[in-house]
């Protein structure tokens, strides 16, 4: 199932996943497997190519870093398909990226020989970057009707779904918050009117989706595979500047 109408759909480079992560699930349907379950996996996936990159097996590592991006897209699909809607399960999806994030880059920073306080602009900018491009996509599926399992602005904790217990929802919701709220405070600064604008066109869709988590993945393994680690956090750090041009376009020619 589509996070969108067919006729919003757009190509989303960071979503290579999706193919085999929908394959992945239909297989799961019929199990007593949980998106929970998969979310899980990909932590584990995450965790083994962080081994790898500290090993200096940069082939394996790039493999797990691409595997734990096909899982991600599996666990969502597995939950659309199973009609198990869960603010606990989008929380803890959330939560593992974010610490995944900084152990890639912290893995990344020491075979390197990077710097902490660089390590840590680096992730700075890889969260604002998958922050915004969050934003623009929540806010075009909840403006066409699309998936609206994320909010655009989460400012208050969410009642639970059927099947899960709102303590637990709670409780992710409180650790979410903690973690992810200052990106999303920096971005509706910057432009906090694009959830009240016409649904966006595919065009700017594709641009901003190398912001996705996907496509940040991807430039660690493509890099890894070609025994270049140490490029990898100065790309991501200037790549941050594109922020600004997004937001631009968004309010000038996207009202």
């Amino acid at each position: 199932m589509s996070k969108l109408p067919q006729e919003y759909k757009f190509i989303d480079v960071s979503d290579y996943g999706r193919k085999p992560g929908r394959f992945i699930a239909k297989m799961l349907v019929n199990t007593s497997a949980t998106p929970i379950h998969v979310t899980t996996s990909f932590i584990v996936a995450g965790l083994i190519a962080i081994a790898c990159i500290l090993s200096g097996y940069y082939y394996a590592a790039a493999f797990f870093i691409v595997l734990k991006s096909i899982l991600d897209a599996s666990d969502g699909e597995l939950s659309r398909l199973k009609k198990t809607p869960s603010h606990t399960g989008r929380y803890y999806d959330s939560i593992a990226d974010l610490f995944l994030n900084f152990l890639f880059l912290s893995a990344i920073a020491y075979v390197t020989e990077t710097a902490f306080g660089v390590m840590l602009l680096a992730f700075f900018g890889i969260q604002l970057q998958g922050t915004i491009y969050n934003f623009y996509y929540v806010t075009l599926r909840n403006n066409v009707n699309g998936d609206a399992t994320s909010r655009i602005f989460e400012n208050d904790t969410p009642t639970a779904f059927e099947g899960e217990k709102q303590s637990t929802v709670n409780q992710m919701f409180a650790v979410y918050s903690a973690f992810y709220g200052p990106f999303d405070k920096i971005i509706y600064a910057l432009d906090k009117q694009a959830a009240y604008s016409k649904p966006f066109p595919k065009w700017f869709m594709t641009l901003i989706s190398i912001y996705g988590l996907g496509f940040q993945l991807l430039i660690m393994a493509v890099f890894l595979v070609l025994d270049l680690p140490e490029y990898i956090i100065p790309i991501l750090t200037w790549y941050s500047v594109l922020i600004l041009v997004f937001v631009g376009i968004r309010k000038l020619f996207l009202k």
